[in-house]
């Protein structure tokens, strides 16, 4: 079996967890081979993911490392096996593959929180809004790229609308609601899609009103990905050289508390779709 040359964020999650099971265990890479009757280099690759594993063997390395968390072998257990297709993989090579980990995350997650300081949620961007965005690259990017861009992260969508459809609750700070992009006419327009999705049973726009002042992770814009055990959760952050993944238990609980304080600051529900409301009457 030849290793993946390039690993998704949720291969290497998988290989990372397998790693910290071992570690907990005081387990070398070469005694965990041995035990489970394959070579030390076998360990190695599918701890960076490189290799994928079946589930029989998924459950044996468990047992080997004396894990004794059922529901997180059993989340384990369904990341294994041959990876099937997602609907972001026909834009692979395309576009740059950050947008396409962030479309594997949000699909896996059994919920999202985010939160955006300077832009509107990329799942409830408008076709206009996402073009009025990809136009202010410098350099600017070929009309096809901009097309392609636009296609996906309007297909991102379907997160909170397919079955399951995933429980989402998003912070926006009033400066990304004021921001104007596109002129009058699309912003106003990506104001009112905001509010009609704000009222689906399992979305929550909460908006971080200038009256907050200072909050952390201000100017940051940060996603949540919880997953079916909380053990492998995932938060994904934008940087300006790409997205940063963290997934420790320490840096998850950080995140976590920072997510609370901020809700803590930012308007409810009904408060937060008047907001808008108010800032489309009076921009």
């Amino acid at each position: 079996m030849a290793p993946r040359q390039e690993p998704t964020v949720r291969q290497r999650r998988f290989g990372k967890e397998l790693r910290r099971l071992r570690d907990a265990a005081g387990m070398s890479a070469p005694r965990a081979a041995e035990l489970l009757g394959t070579d030390r280099t076998t360990i190695s690759n599918v701890e960076a993911g490189r290799f994928g594993i079946s589930e029989t063997r998924l459950r044996r390395l468990a047992s080997i490392y004396e894990c004794d968390d059922p529901g997180l072998i059993d989340a384990l257990a369904e990341m294994t096996g041959g990876r099937k297709t997602g609907w972001w993989d026909e834009y692979h090579g395309k576009i740059p593959a950050d947008f396409l980990e962030v479309s594997e995350l949000e699909h896996h997650a059994s919920s999202l929180r985010t939160v955006q300081t300077a832009h509107i949620p990329g799942i409830f961007q408008t076709e206009e809004h996402a073009r009025a965005l990809f136009e202010l690259f410098i350099p600017a990017l070929p009309r096809l790229e901009v097309e392609l861009r636009i296609a996906q992260r309007l297909s991102r969508h379907r997160v909170i609308t397919d079955d399951p459809a995933r429980p989402y609750r998003g912070l926006i700070h009033e400066s990304a609601l004021r921001m104007g992009v596109g002129g009058r006419a699309v912003a106003e327009a990506q104001l009112n899609h905001l509010v009609k999705e704000s009222e689906r049973p399992n979305v929550d726009l909460l908006v971080i009103p200038f009256s907050a002042g200072g909050f952390p992770m201000a100017g940051d814009s940060v996603m949540y990905a919880s997953a079916r055990n909380p053990l492998l959760d995932t938060v994904q952050v934008d940087s300006p050289i790409g997205a940063v993944y963290y997934d420790s238990p320490a840096q998850l609980a950080n995140f976590r508390r920072r997510l609370d304080w901020i809700e803590q600051v930012a308007l409810n529900p009904e408060q937060s779709r008047d907001a808008i409301l108010r800032i489309i009457e009076d921009p």
